[in-house]
This record gives C-alpha cells, sequence and structure tokens, in this order.
C-alpha cells in the first residue's frame, strides 16, 4: 500500500512564509518585513539580522547545512552556490552556525561565467545577487542534502540586469503603477496595487531511462534527431485524458508531495494528446513567485523522474510526428482590493471599466505583436509553432462570440445595448442535470485567447522561462493604459471620453482579433492582409527586441536599457547558434558510429544471402532489391554525413554572431533533415536486432 499523507499538513513544509515569519520575528520586524514587501525600501540592517538568523534558524532545525542565493541567469534555467552555515571554530574548537542580514540580502556570484551579450567580459566577473524580498525563501532536499534557496536577482557590477527576474520585477512595478490610473478614473481608492497574476500549465514527456541512455541525441539535444514513426501514435486519441499508467502515476504522486512541500500549488494532473506526455497545472500565483515555482516544477519534474528509472523531457518537439509541449501563461491583473480587472461580470457590455481595459489590451497586442511573439521564441519552439498542433506564429486574440458582438455593436455605433447569451445545455438525459452554457465556446488555436476572466498566451515553449513572456506582457499592457490614463485625466467630461476611447481603440485595433481555425492556411493570407506580422523563427524574431519602438517602450518604464536590449538580441543568436552545433555534432557521432556501421553489417549480411541463394539456385530478387534498397539510402546518408560535418566546420568558424546564426538556421539545419531522411527510411528496413537504438515505439510506449 502507498504511504499516505496529508496535503494540507506538508504544504509549504519546506518554505520560509509569513507565517513561520510571523510566529518567529518580533512583532516590529515583522512589520517592517511585511511593509516592505507591500510597499517596497529596504530593511534597516537590525531587522535583516534578524531576519536572517530566525530563518538560519528554521533551515537548521529543519537539516539545512547551506545556504545559496537562487537565480535565473539568462541561461533560461537557474543558478546556485552553496555557503555552508560555517564560522570559525571558537576557542575551545566547536564549530558554530551564523548567518547574517548582510548574506542574506547580497551575494557576490562570478557574472562572467553567464550569458551577457556582451555586458561582461571573461575579465570582468564581478555581479551581485539581491534578495526578492516578495518571493519566499525555501529548502531544496537533493544530493546536496537540505540547502536554504534564498530568490534573488541578479545584476551586473555596472547595474545592468543580467536575468530574467529583474526586468520581470520592473514591469510588474510599471503595470501595477500604470493600472491604478485606470481603476482612480473609476473611483477605486482603495486599491494601493494592481498584481499581474500567473498560472502556468506545464508539459512534459516521460521515457524509460535505459532507453534514454542509448539515444545519445536525447542526452545531448533533449530530442529525438533520427527517428521513424510507431505503429500508432496519437491517431485514436486515446491517451488524452486517458487512465495514467501505474508507473506514470507513482511519479506524479512523488511530485506533488515535492510541490507541495515547496509552496508550489500543484493542482491539475492528466495525460497529454501524445503518447507518454502529460501536464501539471498550478493555482494562479503573483507573476514573480509563479516564476520562481515553474522553474522549482521543471526541476523537481527531471529530479523526480531519476527517482523512478525514467528521464523527464522538456523539449518543446522531442518526437517528429506528434505533438509537442508548451506552456500556455494564463495571465490576469487583479487589484490589491480584489477586483479582477479582467473580469467581465454577467453584463460585459455595461462594464465599461471592463471594456477599457479590454481596449488597451487590444491596443498593446496589437502594436507589439511582434515583441509578444518574440517573448515566447526558443529554439525548442520554432519546431512547434504553425505546426497545427500549436498556435500559429502570427499573434491574433481570441475573444470569442459575446465579446466580439460587443466589440462589433462598440465600433459600429459607439454603443453595445446587447449582449449573447450562453443558453442552457440540454443533456437529454433525465438523471442528468441542465446547466447554463458559457457564453462562448474555446478555441485551441488561437495564440492569446480570452477566457472568461483572464488571457491565455497559449505560445510558450514547455522548456522555457516564463519570465520573458510575462515581462513583455506587462510592459505592453502598461504603455497602453499609461496612454489611455493620459488622456483621460485631462478630460473634462471623462465618461464621454471614457466612451470614445474604448470606440477608438478597438476600432484601430480591430485587426487583431480573430476567432476563427489558426491552423488554416486562409488564416496565414487572411493575416497578411491585415498587416499582422509573421515572424516564422526565434532568430527572426530577434531584432524586435531593439526597434526604436520597443526601446521606447521598455526604457519609458525602466524595464530594460537599450544595451540590456541589445544583449539580449546578441544571447539570442548565440543560444540558437549553440544549441544548433550540439544537435549537429550529435547527429554526427550517431550517424558516424552508430547507423551506418549497423547499416553496413546488414549490407554485409544481405550481400552473404544474395550469393548464399544464388549458389543455391533459388531466385534472389527480393534479397537484391532489399540490398540495393539499404545500399541507395546508405549511401545518401554517408554523403550528407560528409556534407553536414563541412558545413558545420564553416559554421563554427564563423566570428559574426548573427550571421553564424542565420547560417545554422539556413544551411546546416537543411543538411541535418538530408541525413535524416534516408536514416529513417534505413530504420523501417534494417533487421530490428541490428538497428542501434531504441525506436519511437519503445521510447513513447515503454514506460
Amino acid at each position: 500500500m502507498s504511504e499516505v499523507f496529508n496535503v494540507e499538513e506538508i504544504f509549504a513544509k519546506n518554505v520560509f512564509t509569513l507565517g513561520k515569519m510571523k510566529e518567529r520575528l518580533p512583532k516590529n520586524v515583522y512589520k517592517e518585513v511585511v511593509k516592505v514587501m507591500n510597499e517596497g525600501g529596504e530593511l534597516s540592517k537590525s531587522a535583516a539580522n534578524v531576519v536572517a538568523k530566525e530563518m538560519k534558524d528554521w533551515a537548521v532545525e529543519n537539516g539545512a547545512t547551506h545556504f545559496t542565493h537562487w537565480f535565473q541567469p539568462l541561461t533560461g534555467i537557474t543558478a546556485e552556490k552553496h555557503d555552508a552555515f560555517v564560522a570559525h571554530p571558537d576557542e575551545e574548537g566547536r564549530m558554530l552556525t551564523e548567518f547574517s542580514g548582510k548574506e542574506l540580502i547580497k551575494g557576490e556570484p562570478d557574472a562572467s561565467s553567464f550569458p551577457s551579450g556582451g555586458l561582461r567580459a571573461t575579465f570582468e566577473a564581478r555581479g551581485y545577487t539581491a534578495w526578492d524580498i516578495t518571493s519566499p525563501a525555501f529548502l531544496k532536499e537533493s544530493g546536496c542534502g537540505m540547502i536554504l534557496c534564498i530568490p534573488t536577482a541578479f545584476c551586473s557590477y555596472t547595474g545592468e540586469a543580467l536575468d530574467k527576474k529583474t526586468p520581470l520585477l520592473r514591469s510588474m512595478e510599471a503595470l501595477s503603477e500604470q493600472a491604478l490610473r485606470i481603476v482612480r478614473l473609476f473611483g477605486n481608492t482603495g486599491a494601493t496595487k494592481v498584481t499581474a497574476s500567473v498560472g502556468p500549465e506545464q508539459e512534459y514527456f516521460l521515457v524509460d531511462k535505459d532507453l534514454y541512455m542509448q539515444r545519445t541525441d536525447l542526452m545531448f539535444a533533449g530530442r529525438t534527431l533520427f527517428g521513424a514513426p510507431a505503429p500508432k501514435g496519437q491517431e485514436m486519441e486515446d491517451h488524452y485524458f486517458g487512465v495514467i499508467r501505474e508507473r506514470v502515476g507513482a511519479y506524479m504522486k512523488d511530485l506533488n508531495e515535492e510541490l507541495w512541500k515547496l509552496g508550489v500549488t500543484a493542482k491539475t494532473q492528466h495525460n497529454e494528446v501524445a503518447p507518454a506526455q502529460h501536464e501539471l497545472a498550478p493555482i494562479y500565483e503573483t507573476a514573480n513567485i509563479a516564476v520562481d515555482h515553474n522553474q522549482l516544477v521543471m526541476e523537481a519534474m527531471k529530479r523526480v523522474a531519476i527517482r523512478h528509472g525514467m528521464r523527464c523531457l522538456l523539449h518543446e518537439k522531442p518526437y517528429a510526428g506528434v505533438n509537442g509541449s508548451g506552456k500556455h501563461d494564463n495571465w490576469s491583473i487583479t487589484t490589491d482590493n480584489g477586483v479582477n480587472l479582467l473580469d467581465p461580470g454577467d453584463t460585459p457590455n455595461e462594464n465599461i471599466q471592463f471594456l477599457l481595459v479590454l481596449a488597451c489590451i487590444m491596443k498593446a497586442v496589437d502594436t507589439h505583436a511582434d515583441l509578444l511573439r518574440q517573448s515566447a521564441s526558443d529554439v525548442g519552439n520554432d519546431h512547434r509553432l504553425g505546426a497545427n498542433e500549436a498556435p500559429p506564429a502570427i499573434i491574433s486574440i481570441f475573444l470569442g462570440e459575446q465579446l466580439e458582438d460587443v466589440v462589433d455593436q462598440l465600433i459600429a455605433t459607439g454603443e453595445a445595448t446587447s449582449v449573447k447569451e450562453g443558453g442552457r445545455l440540454l443533456t437529454g438525459v433525465k438523471t442528468l442535470p441542465d446547466f447554463k452554457k458559457d457564453a462562448t465556446d474555446r478555441n485551441r488555436t488561437s495564440p492569446f485567447a480570452f477566457t472568461g476572466n483572464k488571457f491565455e498566451f497559449r505560445m510558450v515553449g514547455s522548456a522555457d522561462s516564463i519570465a520573458s513572456p510575462n515581462t513583455t506582457l506587462n510592459a505592453i499592457v502598461a504603455e497602453a493604459f499609461c496612454e489611455a490614463a493620459d488622456r483621460l485625466e485631462k478630460a473634462d467630461n471623462l465618461e464621454l471620453a471614457i466612451h470614445d476611447l474604448i470606440k477608438e481603440y478597438m476600432s484601430a485595433h480591430q485587426r487583431i482579433i480573430f476567432n476563427g481555425n489558426g491552423y488554416a492556411s486562409e488564416w496565414v493570407e487572411e493575416a497578411q492582409r491585415r498587416g499582422l506580422p509573421n515572424i516564422k523563427s526565434m532568430i527572426e524574431a530577434a531584432s524586435t527586441l531593439t526597434t526604436d519602438k520597443a526601446v521606447r517602450l521598455f526604457e519609458k518604464f525602466g524595464i530594460f536599457t537599450k544595451v540590456e536590449l541589445e544583449s539580449r538580441e546578441e544571447i539570442i543568436y548565440e543560444t540558437y547558434a549553440k544549441t544548433i552545433n550540439i544537435e549537429a555534432l550529435a547527429m554526427i557521432d550517431m550517424a558516424g558510429k552508430q547507423i551506418i556501421p549497423a547499416v553496413v553489417k546488414y549490407s554485409r549480411t544481405l550481400a552473404d544471402t544474395v550469393i548464399a541463394v544464388k549458389e543455391a539456385g533459388a531466385d534472389a530478387s527480393t534479397q537484391m532489391d532489399l540490398l540495393k534498397r539499404v545500399s541507395t539510402r546508405l549511401t545518401a546518408m554517408q554523403s550528407a554525413l560528409t556534407k553536414l560535418e563541412e558545413v558545420e566546420k564553416e559554421a563554427s568558424a564563423m566570428t559574426d554572431v548573427k550571421a553564424q546564426a542565420f547560417f545554422y538556421k539556413d544551411t546546416v539545419k537543411a543538411v541535418m533533415e538530408q541525413l535524416r531522411t534516408p536514416a529513417d527510411e534505413l530504420e523501417m528496413i534494417v533487421d530490428k536486432e541490428i538497428w542501434p537504438i531504441p525506436t519511437y515505439g519503445e521510447l513513447m510506449f515503454e514506460i
């Protein structure tokens, strides 16, 4: 029988929550901490020392020996350097433990060994981490033991942000400040801040560890670079929401327990569309905490999988021909006195505040569609976006029939006098209840869909940090709120000015609304007619960061400087080139050391068989035909391998990082595909006992 545990008892067990602070800190120190959390500012030195001591004592009581400033550099994952709670032994040789307020608030990791896009040179090593007091410290248990992790921001000696968190926190402050101006127009004087709340749905694949270890591509690239389709994939639609296999269920149980201890509100688990694909979804949290927790989710998924003899694949497209993985980023904005600015209410046509917020979001998404597309860009996502399994690479907004009708009325007449109702769903079964339907259906092909009281940004990749998408969302909406408030605060007749502005924004940006099939080729043509950008790859999106429009946006709210934006563009090119280079080298290794030798061996067996059959006086035409088919593809594979070796060397020697990235995209990837095609065809021909790597059927179904 499996171990039973009480979720309420273990939840946030390993988190230094406000509740634990309240219990352990003196009242005056606790009040100072809460004030800084809510209003900003710095803790006094004395308060910081008290917090540090109590945090250390709590951590040590729970088995911690070390602490770390846990941060999120521009690698997209987390970083940590562990320091023990040890001081010099006393005169009697006893070891003492200590942790000061200075150590809590500030750290100094090497800044030259992380991606910086030229902001730091190798000889310029100094960087700083600063405690994010709004995200609680936590204990993480691993092979190193129990470690106290302190969420921090990371910047260079010269002050530039070198991480994902700092710009996010800046964007949250900008959004709050500008959103408050909007709610003040409607008489809400009680709110003191507006918070972006986020709930990221995390998709992932599981694969057996022993099979994983036989695949060089999975180990080094995170995806299969070779592989013919299995006889059965997802076409029967029987995996989605299907019964969870015992082995996977045991993994999910342990994963949930670990996440609950870390204060992660893991709520939903289920099988996803593709075989061996699954999903975990949390409850909404403040954006920066949601970002921290999503990083913990991805780390825990990998760590727990190892304990269960499996590996967790977070790559957006680990298998060709089946659905890849995304991370739907559910985003909403709420005042601290409980008003969700994206809640339309029962009569959205009469909810003027909601309609103004909606009009501003339409303006923001249309004006900065290119930046929003860029924020969801990573190398793996290039395999997924626009591939008839995920949102297209074209940004559009889905509002649904009810809201689209309201928008149409406002554009046509300036007033929305009616609203479509959802009606009742009649089940036709006496013992089943009839119930009220939502006023609109959902659209899974939309990249940015309104889903009742939030927007679901569906383009984000499964392996990517959600910090960049939410930073961009916060920034573009803050700008739209700011421009609206600038006009409305000066209006003589506020009510009339709001109605006029709603109509103006909705009319000017109606092109961004699309409720149809985002997978259809007709939509690509229609989007082009509307003038919407269609940015097809990560590196094509990179330059959107440094346009005059983008620089004005981010500098206006102090989210990024121009130099920081330029550094991030360079990092994108570097990341792309390095990733494809690793994939190319992995293909060269597998083709040259495994697949081609195996096929040569099989060819020799076939040749011997042809000779033996002929000598026996029988018809050897079938064996001869098979030998020719194998030999033809073997020749094509060897030719492509030679070509890939040549172009990979050419690419590696390039010094212009942007040109190098595009060469990898346009030339190296094409040759990689030329190598894969005959290899996958050979997999369907060569004796299974000879084929050197696990097949798709084994990888996806032996779990």
